[in-house]
């Protein structure tokens, strides 16, 4: 216990001249501190944050830690002073024994943004040990005529400390027969040799005692002894001579188990038993006897067990050679181990940041890893690589440490993860490789819009399609992943005929299926045009449009509208015998003498649909007279199929039915009613006594006045165009007289009829016109010209017609007004 307490005062009075020697080195931010061993746990060690420049909230915040490297930790980090101290009591003759400077290393990690900082802490020796011999008592025996000067070498001490604080010198208690003679070797150890200065006679003094003392020069002085018994012996007077004082040799580290080293001679000028020499190691430490062993008879010296470089680089054996008579003599061997590269690269990951945003800056440090190679020189240095073709290179920081930074832009849609693998190759031949891979993951940034699988959509929508059917799809695609790949669909909102887009489809916001709101009326929209807008889930959001294109598709749900006949009016259909003006309507005045195929009326329709569906036919479902009439089948012309006989009844009625050509076919009915007689007053009789049947309670004074103004006006019309054909008599005859008359008579015109009364219209004219058709019925145009017919009209009058509509072809042409009206 006072050798403990003793030993702890003098630690204590070291502590007192050890001053903590901290240091900053700009280059590669590498901490350097050094502290005497066996400091208290807790121990300050340096102020790391001082010799950062970091500020205690940024160390905390960036989680400075020391990291583990897998060896074993000596300091710890203290985050709330930022001090760095030792993690427990350290012994420098426990971790660096065979090393002068004992240094140890550590790391600082830091992240946001990650760095590395490293550290060397220098363990200074202190005075801890005294030197002590391997034995507290040995014997040497020594032949009573050795000749004085002989050297006795001796066991040497141990001292584990370094510097002044090792073995510094020798001292032996005085005799009047030996003498200490200190050596120091080639390693710079000294060594003790016991010289005979008076020669022994064993009947005088047959021992000796002596005490050899071993001292350092620590403060304080620190020593220890052993005592050495000398035997005087009587008998052989040569002693064995090896051939050399010092043995040296090189062998390679991985040298096999058994192989031999080197074979030691020595050489004894007795002869018998005295000249028989055996071989023995002289006081070596157990580690070096578990490494090697000597043949005794052949002096050949082998190795026990595999050599390390890395644990001993450097062996020395004391050798002694005996002969039976107990003379010896002694030798060393000093065995240099080559380093071999037998150790491949170790490769440390310390921090992998992971996931990296593909918006990630160049220059970014992404990982951060150490390599260590256990051999020496050539075969210990290390160079890394990673593959070119990434976007990553390698920085190497100091020494043996690298950092995996950003060296190209990152695209997670053309790579999301990358497999980084770390090549480490030493320098040896052959060399030695060793690889790491590190597994980093692209995190998705939005920088993609949605985009559409069309350029443009378009769908064919039948009209009368019921509310909330499925129209179309439109499809994005997002290259980004997670939220930003998920893509919303709404409608840029616009206006359809005055109402908003949005009364007539909708879209789903998810799927991008276009539903119909209502029902669509192809005669009120032919098309509907709308933009469909895609956004991503991503913030800041992108988005992409797309146009759709919505064709409404006619369907037969309008039936064919009759123009002329005008319908009867709503009394006459009701009750079966309307007013005169009621029957009036839709009658055509004809004569008995006209010719067969002269054209009596026209029936003309229109339909609101299109195409096919507005493609009309007329038949003659019924006549007073089957044979008499016929027609057109898509013209709608009535015209007379034979000359009227005389028993032909004078009022003829016939319905014609008009029929488009959808599917289902629809249809609608006109009735016409002719009128036949040879003259004016026959055809105004048989009128007047139609419009009697018609309206048999009517007053017979209506009647005579409706009479009385036909008559007055089919008089009225008779002078005025005996008028005009005399005027034109007078023409035809003045031109006639003229030398150069053109050629080319009028031809005959067909027979007049009459049309109407009650909007009587009485002239006497040909149809003469020309119609244009399209597929949709609304955009047929009539056009009077010489000859033709058409199938419709259109429903509304055209920016050419000028006036209202005409039922009818009514425009008189130059050559019909010049026919005279011929009466019958």
């Amino acid at each position: 216990m006072a050798g403990r307490g003793g030993r702890r005062s003098r630690r204590e009075r070291a502590l007192l001249w050890c001053v903590l020697v901290a240091a900053w080195e700009a280059a590669w931010g590498q901490l350097r501190y050094s502290v005497p061993e066996e400091m208290p746990k807790g121990s300050l060690v340096g102020d790391v944050a001082k010799d950062l420049g970091l500020e205690l909230p940024a160390l905390r915040d960036r989680g400075a830690r020391v990291f583990d490297t897998g060896r074993t930790q000596y300091f710890v980090l203290d985050l709330q002073t930022g001090h760095l101290s030792m993690k427990e009591r350290v012994d420098r003759e426990e971790i660096c024994a065979a090393v002068a400077k004992c240094v140890l290393r550590f790391e600082i990690l830091v992240k946001n943004p990650m760095n590395l900082y490293r550290g060397e802490v220098e363990i200074l020796d202190i005075n801890d040990n005294a030197p002590s011999f391997p034995e507290r008592n040995s014997v040497l025996e020594i032949i009573e005529y050795t000749a004085p000067g002989t050297h006795f070498p001796l066991e040497k001490a141990q001292d584990p400390d370094t510097g002044t604080n090792s073995l510094q010198n020798y001292e032996c208690s005085e005799s009047s027969y030996f003498t200490l003679d200190v050596k120091t070797g080639d390693d710079g150890v000294k060594y003790p040799d016991l010289i005979l200065v008076k020669s022994l006679d064993r009947e005088q003094q047959a021992a000796h005692n002596l005490i050899l003392t071993a001292t350092d020069s620590g403060t304080p002085v620190k020593s220890g002894s052993t005592t050495i018994q000398i035997i005087v012996l009587d008998g052989n007077d040569n002693a064995p001579e090896f051939t050399q004082p010092v043995y040296k040799v090189t062998v390679r580290e991985d040298v096999a188990v058994g192989s031999r080293v080197l074979q030691v001679t020595a050489t004894d000028r007795d002869e018998g038993s005295n000249a028989k020499v055996k071989y023995s190691f002289f006081k070596i430490s157990d580690k070096f006897y578990k490494t090697f062993k000597i043949d005794p008879e052949s002096g050949e010296i082998e190795i026990t067990q595999n050599l390390n470089f890395k644990e001993q680089e450097f062996y020395e054996l004391d050798l002694q050679a005996r002969d039976t008579g107990g003379l010896f003599s002694h030798s060393k061997v000093l065995i240099t181990v080559a380093d071999v590269n037998n150790h491949i690269p170790e490769i440390v990951i310390m921090s992998v940041f992971s996931p990296v945003p593909e918006d990630t800056p160049l220059g970014t440090v992404i990982a951060i890893f150490s390599v260590e190679d256990r051999d020496t020189g050539v075969n210990g240095e290390v160079q890394c690589s990673i593959a070119e073709s990434l976007p990553f290179r390698l920085e190497k920081t100091f020494e043996d440490y690298y950092r995996v930074v950003t060296a190209r832009e990152l695209d997670r849609e053309e790579v999301s993860e990358y497999n980084v693998t770390v090549l480490a190759a030493d320098g040896g031949s052959p060399s030695l490789r060793s690889s790491a891979m590190l597994a980093l993951r692209v995190l998705d940034v939005n920088d993609n819009a949605p985009v559409f699988a069309e350029a443009r959509y378009s769908a064919r929508v039948p009209e009368n399609n019921a509310a909330g059917a499925l129209l179309l799809r439109v499809r994005a695609w997002d290259a980004d992943w997670g939220a930003n790949a998920r893509v919303r669909y709404r409608l840029w909102e616009g206006r359809v005929r005055g109402a908003p887009l949005s009364s007539y489809v909708s879209v789903q916001a998810e799927t991008g299926a276009l539903y119909a709101l209502r029902s669509f009326d192809y005669e009120e929209v032919r098309e509907v045009g709308l933009w469909v807008r895609a956004e991503d889930g991503g913030a800041p959001a992108l988005s992409s449009n797309v146009s759709v294109r919505l064709e409404i598709v006619d369907e037969n749900d309008n039936a064919p509208q009759v123009l002329y006949p005008p319908p009867a009016p709503a009394s006459a259909s009701g009750s079966g015998s309307g007013s005169a003006s009621g029957w009036w309507s839709g009658v055509e005045l004809w004569p008995r003498s006209a010719e067969a195929g002269s054209l009596v009326a026209k029936v003309v329709a229109v339909d609101a649909d299109a195409g096919q569906n507005a493609w009309l036919s007329y038949e003659l479902a019924k006549a007073t007279e089957p044979g008499l009439f016929r027609v057109g089948l898509h013209s709608g012309e009535v015209r007379t199929a034979r000359l009227p006989l005389a028993r032909d009844a004078a009022r003829q009625s016939l319905v014609v039915v008009v029929k488009d050509h959808g599917r289902p076919a629809l249809s609608a009915t006109a009735t016409l009613r002719v009128v036949l007689g040879e003259s004016v007053a026959e055809l105004l009789s048989e009128l007047g006594s139609a419009a009697a049947a018609a309206a048999p309670g009517e007053a017979a004074g209506s009647l005579t006045r409706w009479l009385v103004l036909a008559v007055a006006a089919v008089s009225c019309l008779f002078l005025a165009f005996l008028l005009l054909l005399l005027a034109l008599r007078l023409r035809r005859w003045r031109r006639s007289q003229l030398p150069a008359a053109g050629s080319g008579a009028l031809r005959g015109v067909p027979a007049s009829h009459f049309v109407g009364i009650d909007g009587v219209r009485a002239f006497l004219r040909s149809y003469s016109h020309e119609v244009s058709l399209t597929a949709d019925s609304r955009k047929s145009q009539l056009r009077f010209s010489g000859g033709s017919c058409c199938d419709t009209l259109p429903a509304h009058p055209t920016a050419e017609s000028s006036g209202d509509f005409v039922p009818m072809g009514d425009q008189v042409t130059e050559n019909d007004s010049q026919v005279p009206f011929q009466p019958v």
